[in-house]
């Protein structure tokens, strides 16, 4: 199985593009980071993954590079729209990187979108069962009711 390597962006001198190695991309990795990829996964993959990190650690760190910066403001989005993550935070930035068929750096727009969650989370985001159970026992408590009132 080979492992594919996600460039990461550090700091550098406006003088002089970032150079990413395995040293630096590794120290910079967070616990609630996602790194989004616009071909690897479907969409909502990361969005469910999304809720499993504010879950963990009360917020998360979307982030993409070039053609995947509309994947991660879509995922935002969903989120948002859906009650689950309020927006703490947006950066965008260019980050140069080699460019394996010409060899020379190019700029490439990056995005980190930080969203943590809102206070109705936790009640959203409960386990389908608890609410199949709610609702199966509203609904049996109609049909006792109906039973009684033809009685």
């Amino acid at each position: 199985m080979a492992s594919a390597m996600v460039a990461v962006a550090t700091p550098a001198p406006a003088t002089s593009p970032a150079t990413l190695t395995p040293e630096n991309i590794k120290g910079n990795q967070k616990k609630n980071r996602i790194q989004v990829s616009n071909t690897k996964k479907p969409l909502f993959f990361y969005v469910n993954l999304a809720k499993r990190y504010m879950r963990q650690h009360n917020e998360v760190e979307l982030s993409a590079l070039g053609m995947a910066i509309t994947t991660v403001v879509t995922i935002a989005e969903i989120l948002k729209n859906n009650g689950f993550a309020l927006e703490k935070k947006v950066c965008t930035s260019t980050i140069g990187m080699k460019d394996e068929n010409k060899g020379r750096i190019v700029q490439k727009a990056k995005i980190e979108i930080i969203l943590e969650k809102t206070e109705k989370f936790n009640s959203l985001v409960a386990s389908p069962s608890k609410r199949n159970a709610t609702s199966t026992n509203n609904t049996k408590g109609v049909s006792n009711e109906k039973k009684e009132e033809e009685k």
